[in-house]
């Protein structure tokens, strides 16, 4: 909804029409938008703690993945890539899917590779050996399906030997 504001209009007398209207009392039409001040309350708002429980879960989840080794970290990869190719499976056969997990999925991919850089780092391994390493591991890993697809056939079993059963 758009407001409107309309200053008192007074006209000058003809005799007055030559010289310059800077007596007017007309401030022309003023227009507030109000997504203007909604944006301005919602910076407000954001400058309050949400943030920061946003950084504290980030420093929670880093310090997670730092604890595990880096081949608990691979393995979390390959099943986090797997998640994602289902996902992609979904949308692009248009079942129902939450859109908000494509971008969890990736920003935590992205933590466990920056994990595992830093403590290539630490060893001494410059980038193009570093990315030789990870062309071989790439190389290595054998294709499975990922937990959510295994779980859901699982379940499946499950419902088919409960069906045979009675």
């Amino acid at each position: 909804m758009t407001t409107l504001s309309i200053s008192t209009l007074i006209f000058p007398a003809k005799s007055n029409l030559a010289k310059p209207l800077s007596s007017s009392t007309f401030h022309g039409v003023r227009i507030a938008h109000p997504c203007l001040t909604h944006r301005a309350a919602l910076s407000r708002s954001r400058a309050a703690s949400p943030s920061v429980v946003m950084m504290a879960k980030k420093e929670e989840e880093l310090k997670e993945i730092r604890e595990k080794s880096t081949e608990q970290i691979n393995e979390e990869i390959v099943d986090l890539k797997g998640e994602l190719f289902m996902l992609r499976l979904q949308r692009s056969a248009r079942n129902e899917f939450k859109s908000s997990e494509f971008r969890r999925m990736r920003k935590r991919i992205a933590r466990m590779l920056t994990v595992k850089r830093e403590r290539e780092l630490e060893e001494g391994i410059n980038k193009r050996l570093s990315r030789k390493l990870d062309k071989k591991w790439r190389q290595s890993i054998v294709p499975r399906p990922p937990p959510s697809l295994k779980k859901l056939q699982e379940e499946e079993a499950a419902e088919e030997a409960k069906e045979a059963s009675a």
